[in-house]
């Protein structure tokens, strides 16, 4: 065979391994595309959150578009990036955030719609390309919640509660009351209605109920209103008529001494491990004090506002809430606390409960039907219980000698939870006793008070048409928890 043969056959080899080789270039995966937003677009900005991970090479395409009845609409391109923001997350992986303006995708309609985003990468050297495309799903909305005030004649304390009875539409807005930088979830109203008689018309499925507050610290003039905001992003807000009143709170002069802080410091360090702080001696024992009724008392309340983010969709509770019998008020809500050690003014805080002092290690019972959300040992509060009554209400019970029931738990009204003591920040043997209205403290006063409870809030659920009138006290029994052997009573 001639040398021109060779050579012939040779390129032919090498044309043909080269065919090959770009023919499985071609077979290589496109960069991989996670898309994280937007989940719908509604007439608000448009946010495109997008991560692209390379697989080891050059990424040389990334388009994000949005497409509704054949119309293509851009929202992102690689090649004009504008003012997109890009984030290496690993030497293969990005993440690509923009937030377009409202409007930027002007033609879109109501209705369904896909996002489509489209990557290329190089292989085989930067000779051919790898594609993919990962496309969602997602509903363009651009019409926002509407709201409308149902319930009349709202009248909320400073310090103190109230409820408001709305409609809102779609039915998947999230909706709420918004008290000045305070919200408060609303919830169907059906999880209010209770057993319905037989014939009863069902209960309008738009109708929410929220209770909300307008806390110690705020002012009468805060604004009140109702707020709603549905899955793409659309908003909407409505006023409704209520009159807020002043109260007057308390002030003490609290004296804190050397056998005081030798009773409560050491164990509430001991129970809290995070609190690394020294107390061997007087001084250390005051500052460790200081901290503990700052630091501590807003941690410990951070974690009870979190525990009414697992509350119960459904009203757990009928009629008036249950003091303590045959109780002593020693100190009443939102009382501001001046503490004096020696001659000096150390501290202020703000005392957000009642203090109930009867016998010595008594019983406390539940103050309504409800599920136990915590039970245990929580910084300046000592050994607590708190109760979830549905629909953000809830009560604690602090400063207990022992607790006998467990998170989980199913308590009817008027069931022991555990007995007083004085655990935590606490002088002597009593009952701390909070009112939480999405976890956020508020007067017990009121949810005492028969005729508050029909006014404030029975009148409106009946109103409404949600509950009926015989059944507004009539408390709903839950299954009693399992009995068991109560833990031995902690000393402190």
């Amino acid at each position: 065979m001639s040398f021109k043969a060779v050579l012939v056959a040779a390129l032919a080899l090498l044309l043909a391994g080269g065919a090959v080789v770009y023919y499985y270039a071609g077979q290589e995966p496109g960069p991989l595309v996670k898309i994280e937003k937007p989940a719908a677009i509604g007439g608000g900005a448009v946010a495109v959150d997008v991560a692209v991970d390379s697989l080891g090479t050059t990424l040389r395409r990334l388009d994000v578009s949005v497409e509704q009845q054949g119309r293509v609409f851009p929202l992102f391109s690689l090649d004009a990036p504008g003012a997109a923001r890009f984030t290496q997350e690993t030497p293969d992986r990005i993440r690509v955030t923009q937030e377009s303006p409202p409007g930027a995708l002007t033609g879109l309609r109501d209705g369904p719609a896909r996002l489509i985003v489209t990557a290329s990468r190089d292989v085989l050297y930067g000779i051919r390309r790898a594609d993919s495309a990962e496309t969602r799903e997602l509903a363009v909305r651009l019409t926002p919640p509407k709201l409308t005030v149902v319930s009349m004649h709202h009248y909320v304390n400073l310090g103190g509660a109230e409820l408001v009875v709305y409609r809102v539409s779609p039915a998947d807005a999230a909706s709420g009351v918004q008290a000045g930088s305070r919200y408060y979830p609303g919830f169907p109203a059906t999880g209010a209605a209770g057993a319905r008689a037989a014939g009863a018309p069902p209960v309008d499925p738009a109708l929410r109920v929220a209770f909300f507050g307008l806390l110690h610290d705020q002012d009468i003039t805060t604004p009140i209103r109702l707020v709603a905001r549905d899955p793409a992003g659309n908003t909407a807000t409505a006023e409704f008529a209520y009159r807020a009143f002043t109260t007057q709170f308390a002030r003490r002069r609290l004296p804190v001494n050397d056998a005081f802080l030798q009773k409560v410091v050491p164990p509430i360090l001991e129970a809290t491990p995070s609190l690394r702080l020294p107390a061997g001696t007087p001084e250390e024992r005051l500052d460790a004090f200081l901290k503990i009724n700052g630091d501590l008392r807003r941690a410990n309340e951070a974690q009870i506002e979190e525990l009414a983010r697992g509350t119960s969709p459904e009203m757990l509770w009928r009629g008036t809430f249950a003091r303590m019998g045959r109780a002593k008020a020693e100190a009443v809500f939102a009382d501001h606390r001046t503490y004096v050690y020696g001659d000096r003014e150390i501290d202020q805080q703000v005392h957000l409960g009642t203090d109930l002092a009867s016998t010595r290690g008594a019983a406390i019972t539940a103050s309504n039907t409800g599920h136990v959300v915590f039970a245990g040992f929580l910084g300046i509060y000592g050994n607590c219980v708190v109760l979830d009554h549905g629909m953000g209400v809830q009560s604690l019970y602090a400063h207990l000698s022992s607790v006998t029931v467990e998170a989980g738990d199913r308590i009817n009204r008027g069931e022991t939870i555990g007995r007083s003591g004085a655990t935590g920040l606490a002088g002597g043997d009593h009952l701390h006793f909070t009112m939480l209205v999405a976890g956020r403290p508020v007067n017990p006063i009121e949810w005492w008070d028969p005729h508050w409870i029909a006014d404030r809030i029975d009148r409106k659920l009946v109103e409404a048409g949600i509950m009926a009138e015989s059944a507004a006290t009539k408390a709903p029994v839950v299954k009693a928890p399992a009995k068991k052997k109560a833990p031995p009573r902690r000393k402190r």
